[in-house]
């Protein structure tokens, strides 16, 4: 079983942006250290709560000081970008830090419709739902397969001389089970957001075709997950992103709030779990994960974890390694 990290890059409240990406960096190389397999950075835009906006400028400081982690996206929203942009810019840091860089792909806009609009260059009309040729597109690149009579042939051969990233596809519904299958790709399923997808792997794993780049399925399942030196530690301190949470689904953004802010207002505001989570001492939540593991068939378990402090945090993956 590998255990990995998916950083969303939490901007807790009385600090900056700047500082939430600084504890990423530092973070990263902790878990370097620690023998996690693979460090992925989420991308979301237009929130208070998460900093990072571009995982391709995370990802390269990250690789660069860190030494034998495979770092990642987790992921870029295509729908956002061009296909080729994505291919250039995560084969150039696959030639700078070679058979460390993945490449986490999803088709949410990892944002409100607002924001999306906003990200578009061509504002007057929606942008269409050309995700699947998109996908076909980059991966076409990666795999160096662009047909000669392409009109991005050119384009394509020039890709082909850079080292290429691990493409992986993310996904929270049946529908990018079915993708992911049909292409030959390794799955990471979000539980985290959805806790139905055992039996989405599960069709993965049935319906896989095998591709040139994987001859069998993979799959992670991404969990949300907390650990300190005890339970009653580890529930106080998820009280803040249970409040996060609580106030996102209402419609309220915020940064991550501190503990003894956001065990007043859950006192004031009670609600029943919003989404599964494993929260505890090392031995509980590690009996979690390994039953989780088990649920999907996963060969590796991505964990994410929001505090307010950044002790605590670095402190919860220490105690799951």
């Amino acid at each position: 079983m590998k255990l990995s990290v998916l950083d969303q890059a939490p901007i807790s409240e009385g600090f900056s942006p700047g500082d939430a990406l600084r504890n990423s960096v530092d973070l990263s190389r902790r878990c370097d250290a620690l023998g996690y397999h693979r460090y992925w950075v989420a991308e979301h835009h237009g929130t208070p709560a998460l900093a990072c906006t571009s995982p391709e400028a995370l990802i390269g400081p990250i690789a660069a000081l860190t030494s034998r982690i495979r770092v990642g996206s987790g992921g870029v929203m295509l729908p956002h970008y061009s296909p080729f942009k994505v291919a250039e810019t995560f084969c150039l840091l696959s030639s700078l830090y070679p058979g460390r860089i993945d490449l986490g792909l999803g088709r949410a806009s990892g944002t409100d419709p607002r924001t999306s609009l906003a990200l578009q260059r061509d504002r007057t009309e929606q942008a269409p739902d050309d995700f699947p040729q998109q996908l076909a597109e980059l991966l076409a690149y990666l795999s160096c397969s662009i047909p000669a009579q392409h009109p991005f042939a050119r384009q394509g051969e020039v890709i082909a001389q850079l080292l290429k990233p691990e493409p992986w596809l993310l996904g929270s519904s049946p529908q990018s089970a079915i993708w992911a299958a049909q292409l030959g790709l390794p799955y990471a399923f979000a539980d985290f957001i959805n806790p139905e997808g055992a039996a989405y792997a599960e069709m993965y794993r049935e319906q896989f075709k095998p591709s040139a780049t994987l001859l069998v399925p993979r799959v992670i399942v991404a969990a949300w997950a907390l650990a300190a030196d005890t339970d009653a530690e580890a529930e106080r301190l998820a009280s803040s992103s249970r409040m996060l949470f609580q106030l996102f689904r209402a419609g309220r953004l915020i940064p991550v709030p501190p503990v003894a802010r956001a065990l007043e207002f859950l006192a004031a505001n009670p609600t029943g779990p919003s989404r599964r989570s494993f929260v505890g001492s090392p031995g509980k939540v590690r009996a979690g994960l390994e039953s989780l593991a088990a649920e999907y068939g996963a060969e590796e378990i991505m964990v994410v974890t929001i505090t307010h402090d950044h002790a605590a945090r670095c402190r919860s993956y220490e105690l799951l390694a």
